[in-house]
């Protein structure tokens, strides 16, 4: 093998094991594992679907709290997810979230924690006048409480289409 493949083999090694989204064109993304949980967790928030529980639930997940008493799957979703940030003005930070008709708007740390979650996940960045875009659609993330106890990676899955 040249040493310039095996570098990407390597890396696209990497990125799967790590939870990269594994995404080509038009194919849906997934993600799996810490990255899944940490892509749920930063959106359950701002869910209008999620009641009280589900969403307190994932608050105590994502903040290393495997022990809550809900026990249920939980599915978070959103149908579109656009953040900016400035890289002229460098206080822009924006996310916009939709859930079916609902759209919500959110800036700062927020929406920082959105766009640098959405990177992780292996979401690409779009450049235009002074602004990096990342987006993303249909996502949807099954979290289950009851396989993240057993802390062998499992219980957290999500899929989506890179862009738009």
């Amino acid at each position: 093998m040249k040493p310039g493949r095996s570098i990407l083999a390597c890396a696209l090694v990497v990125a799967t094991a790590c939870g990269v989204a594994e995404a080509s064109g038009a194919t849906p993304a997934k993600v799996s594992g810490s990255t899944a949980l940490a892509l749920a967790g930063v959106i359950a928030p701002l869910s209008p679907v999620l009641s009280g529980a589900e969403k307190k639930a994932m608050a105590m997940l994502f903040a290393a709290n495997g022990d809550i008493p809900y026990k249920k799957p939980i599915v978070v979703t959103a149908d579109r997810i656009v953040c900016r940030t400035g890289n002229v003005d460098i206080t822009v930070r924006n996310c916009e979230v939709t859930f079916g008709k609902k759209t919500r708007t959110v800036n700062g740390s927020t929406a920082n924690e959105i766009f640098a979650t959405e990177a992780l996940a292996g979401i690409p960045p779009d450049g235009a006048a002074g602004s990096t875009f990342e987006s993303l659609t249909k996502l949807s993330c099954t979290i289950d409480p009851n396989a993240i106890r057993r802390k062998d990676g499992s219980g957290a899955d999500c899929t989506f289409q890179p862009g738009n």
